[in-house]
């Protein structure tokens, strides 16, 4: 379950990350994110942005030509 969803599809690296930032600012600590991409570096960009911010990528999941990502907020 996510408390806010942000549809980034089409957009390239570094759009989907910075939606992802923007939405996150918007949640209260511990609140969940799920964001969608298609950006073929989206996995391994979300990941790295879950460990530089300290907020916890919960799961990452690929569902046809988009992956989702789900974001608990530190």
């Amino acid at each position: 379950m996510a408390h806010l969803e942000v549809d980034a599809s089409g957009l390239k690296c570094p759009l989907p990350i910075l939606r992802a930032k923007k939405a996150l600012a918007q949640l209260e600590s511990g609140q969940v994110l799920k964001v969608i991409t298609t950006d073929t570096h989206a996995e391994r960009d979300f990941q790295a942005f879950a460990r530089q911010t300290g907020n916890a990528l919960l799961v990452q999941l690929s569902q046809g030509d988009a992956l989702l990502h789900w974001i608990q907020r530190r």
